[in-house]
């Protein structure tokens, strides 16, 4: 009679499961609450202390942990010296595991866990029997997601459980130990942080530290002000992901994901003062950053408006001294070397997303100009800021700026020409010097067409589709002058 054990805390769909196995003459041998789980469903068990001979000791620490499990788990079915030891020792061939693992993710997400909470969530029988029948998955079935339990008992009644499918199982059984061994991790190391909530009260969030590298925001050193919050840490990675694109002085101004004026200067505060302007009602409640120090000239002119966070590589003592007088402002010192190894991580549902980070830079000759007229310097100096910016918009993306400061900027919208009017619309002003940019290509022509009639005079855009030809046609019977870069810059 074939012998399967049941360990689980998760116990949707167990009481089913374990009926099926009983169908197909399986003799089950379980623990703790799933024991009492099946046994109030009426579905034969027995403890695993009858496997082992061994009564549970310390509060349940040491059940599992026995040669009568890991010799029936572990036992190569295909060395007769294997079937042997285990004869001579009265041990049985165990030939499913079904085991997920106590909640130690959910325990320590709650605001009061304890270290003595968390330990105790650390499991220890669970993992072991996971890791041997894993190991042994040429001849023990091991499973370990609810979600898998219809297939297995389907395959099971079909007889085509066949090593693949059991190397599926295995590769999904150190996925989940993996992922459990990594938030004991982080949470021991003191890298999880919980957030009062996520994006809006009713969501729970916490910040999981991977680095303290200096130049990221994990390991910014927080000078003044409250706790960080989950919109504050999205907002100020993505005001320091685009200040770190500039040599020269910069000022970013960021709200809720996108830049809302981005200047640069001679001098880091007549950046920040392009910046302003550029958007002095959005910049109110913002994220500002700025790649160099903040002196008390420019911590005065901070002041005077209310801003939630202000990253710069270095704050003088003067400079602190007058930010410090607003006690909640969240003041970041972070250095503004950029990294291109890291990588960008994104949670989707089962799973993340991986990329490289967007930090490719084209010069003045990387470029083609397309068009009869030519940019002129003033026009190329724009479209060289705001190629830079507009990596930083979110897609579909079109910006309008001039060679000092972002202009207007149409952001998320679902067709390219609904962004250029949200940018034309916004627009601080549309002179001779002030460009287009564009994160995509255009479609069509219309894009090009809306911008000859509200006056620019210069376009630059990846370039790359069929109708290519259709903007550069429109382009030359208004005079404006298009660039294409050749590379595009989607952020979604």
């Amino acid at each position: 009679m074939k012998k399967a054990i049941l360990s689980v805390s998760n116990k949707t769909g167990i009481v089913a499961f374990a009926q099926s196995l009983i169908e197909l003459d399986y003799e089950l041998y379980s623990t703790g609450g799933t024991m009492r789980e099946l046994t109030n469903a009426g579905v034969p068990v027995k403890s695993i202390s009858e496997l082992t001979q061994f009564e549970e000791i310390m509060d349940g620490r040491v059940k599992t942990l026995h040669p009568s499990v890991h010799g029936g788990i572990l036992a190569d079915r295909d060395k007769p010296e294997h079937l042997a030891q285990l004869k001579a020792q009265h041990i049985d061939l165990i030939d499913m595991v079904i085991v997920n693992l106590y909640p130690f993710k959910e325990t320590v997400a709650k605001p009061d866990v304890t270290e003595i909470d968390a330990i105790e969530n650390i499991d220890i029988g669970g993992p072991t029997m996971l890791r041997a029948a894993a190991k042994n998955f040429k001849h023990v079935i091991t499973v370990v997601h609810p979600a898998d339990y219809n297939e297995v008992i389907r395959r099971l009644k079909q007889g085509v459980l066949d090593e693949s499918y059991r190397k599926s199982l295995m590769v999904k059984v150190f996925e989940h130990t993996n992922q459990y061994d990594a938030a004991i991790v982080d949470f021991f190391k003191g890298n999880k942080e919980s957030l009062r909530y996520g994006e809006n009260p009713q969501q729970a969030a916490y910040f999981i530290r991977t680095s303290d590298a200096k130049h990221t925001l994990a390991g910014a050193k927080q000078l003044h002000g409250k706790q960080l919050s989950y919109n504050n840490i999205k907002d100020a990675d993505a005001a320091l992901s685009l200040v770190k694109q500039f040599e020269e002085p910069a000022a970013v101004a960021v709200k809720h994901m996108n830049p809302c004026g981005v200047g640069i200067g001679e001098t880091i505060e007549i950046a920040y003062k392009h910046a302003f302007e550029a958007d002095s009602q959005s910049i109110f409640g913002g994220i500002v950053a700025l790649n160099r120090t903040v002196d008390q000239s420019l911590a005065e002119t901070l002041h005077s408006i209310f801003l939630e966070v202000v990253i710069a590589p270095k704050f003088t003592d003067e400079a602190l001294e007058v930010l410090s007088q607003k006690k909640n402002i969240r003041l970041l010192e972070i250095d503004m070397t950029i990294d291109n190894s890291e990588q960008e991580f994104v949670s989707v549902s089962g799973g993340y997303l991986v990329q490289d980070k967007d930090n490719v830079k084209l010069s003045r000759e990387d470029m083609t100009v397309v068009t009869e007229v030519e940019p002129t310097d003033e026009q190329w100096e724009a479209m060289l800021l705001g190629w830079k910016v507009v990596a930083s918009v979110k897609s579909n993306a079109v910006i309008l700026s001039n060679e000092k400061q972002t202009v207007g900027i149409g952001a998320g919208q679902m067709n390219r020409v609904g962004s250029a009017q949200i940018a034309i619309d916004r627009a601080i002003e549309i002179t001779d010097n002030v460009a287009m940019i564009s994160d995509g290509f255009f479609p069509m022509d219309d894009t090009v067409e809306l911008a000859a009639k509200s006056g620019i005079k210069a376009i630059i855009q990846p370039g790359g589709s069929i109708k290519d030809q259709d903007s550069i046609d429109m382009a030359n019977k208004h005079g404006i002058a298009m660039v294409t870069t050749g590379v595009r810059h989607f952020k979604h």
